[in-house]
Formats: structure tokens, C-alpha cells, sequence
């Protein structure tokens, strides 16, 4: 049986924090942190294979840089969770804030509740699942990866994606600048069906909305005026 190691923040410098937290892993131990206090930058670049549980709310950047870490926070999440990670997972029970797996290449990320705005911002690989809804101008810019939201998304949705994919079953206040909703193919819907069975959200007779770039923009051209009025 894995040992447990119990670090707490209180307002201890993050960078000794973030040094016990590692040591910890080092040791072999799965890692309980405490009295989070909702501070920034904790858990950055954790290695493959960590365990660590955040009990509480954290600030910003948690979990940042992650390189196939399990993650795991109790309460909410400030902006930039999972900033850039490259793989590994990241569960929170709560709210995240804006910007959640921004430049992510790899992972999951699963949010409980809602996403703030630019949810998937710039990402370049991975999942990200939002049992709730997903805030504005989530997916801008979007490469690669899919953003899963099962409780609809607000304005501008997906805009200016370039080749990822924001799956919805629910509302959509507006899509964002060239985008488009597309049928999804019977085994693109089982593909996500099965990846949120895996976390425990059965099909409960979802009505997908599958957006993708309308690729306007991926043969921009300066002279055409007509393009600067879309951008």
C-alpha cells in the first residue's frame, strides 16, 4: 500500500511548497496538500506517475507544465489550470476560472462544475471535459484536441479555431468567427461517449453539436476586405 505524505500551504513561500511536494513524490508517497488557502503556481511540472490531491481551492496556474501526473483539487480552480501540460490528468470537483488548459498538448483535463471564458484556449492536444458550461470565446484559437462542455457554451464559441474540435449538448449563445457546426460521424460520437463513460457520465441521449473551423481564415489574404470584416 502507497504511503500518503500531507504538505501544507498556509503561507509558506510556494517555491519550499512546491520543493516538499516533489520530495515527497521522490519518496515514492502520494500527496495530500492542505490548508490550499487558494494560492497560485502549485503542483507545477509534477512528473509521470504523481499523485496529488489539492484538498481545497487553489489559485492560479495549478498544475501547470503537468508531465503525466493524477491531479485532483476538492473545491475550485483559478485561471490557467493545467497551463501547457503535456500529459496527465487533472480532476476538479469545482468551478475553474478563464483559460483552463490553455496550450495544452496532452492529457485530460475534467471539470465538475463550469469553465470561465477561453476554456481550451490555444490548446494543441489532449481532452478537456466541463460537466457544466464552458464561458466565451472558449476553443479561440484551438489547434488541435477537443473540449467536451455537456451544459452548453457562451458567446463566441470556438472562434477562430483552427483545428480542434468543441463538442456541445446544450445551448450555444454564438458561435465565434469561422466556425461551423458539423454532424459528427457515428464513431466520433461513440469515441466521445466512451471517453465520458470512462469517467463515470453514462449517455443520457445527448444532443451533439460538433463545431469545427470553417477555414476562411486558413487562406487569409490581406487584400480581401471582406476577411477583415469577419476578423
Amino acid at each position: 500500500m502507497t504511503a500518503v505524505a500531507y504538505v501544507e500551504v498556509g503561507d509558506r513561500p510556494i517555491k519550499a511548497i512546491n520543493d516538499d511536494i516533489r520530495a515527497a513524490i521522490a519518496a515514492g508517497n502520494e500527496v495530500v496538500v492542505t490548508n490550499t488557502l487558494s494560492r497560485h503556481n502549485l503542483g507545477i511540472g509534477l512528473p509521470d506517475g504523481a499523485k496529488v490531491r489539492f484538498e481545497g481551492s487553489v489559485g492560479y496556474y495549478c498544475g501547470g507544465l503537468n508531465n503525466g501526473a493524477h491531479i485532483e483539487i476538492t473545491r475550485d480552480a483559478g485561471w490557467g489550470l493545467g497551463e501547457a501540460m503535456a500529459a496527465g490528468e487533472i480532476l476538479v470537483e469545482g468551478y475553474v476560472g478563464m483559460s483552463a488548459g490553455a496550450s495544452m498538448r496532452g492529457g485530460l483535463i475534467h471539470v465538475r462544475g463550469d469553465a470561465g471564458p477561453r476554456c481550451g484556449v490555444a490548446m494543441k492536444g489532449g481532452d478537456i471535459i466541463v460537466e457544466g458550461r464552458i464561458g466565451y470565446l472558449s476553443g479561440f484559437m484551438a489547434h488541435a484536441g477537443r473540449i467536451i462542455a455537456l451544459g452548453g457554451a457562451g458567446d463566441a464559441c470556438a472562434d477562430s479555431l483552427w483545428g480542434g474540435e468543441v463538442w456541445v449538448a446544450g445551448p450555444i449563445a454564438s458561435l465565434g468567427v469561422d466556425t461551423k457546426v458539423v454532424e459528427p460521424e457515428p464513431a466520433e460520437v461513440e469515441a466521445v461517449e466512451k471517453l465520458l463513460a470512462s469517467r463515470g457520465l453514462d449517455d443520457a441521449g445527448r444532443d451533439w453539436k460538433k463545431i469545427v473551423s470553417a477555414q476562411k481564415l486558413w487562406y487569409f489574404d490581406s487584400r480581401d476586405s471582406r476577411a477583415w470584416l469577419m476578423i
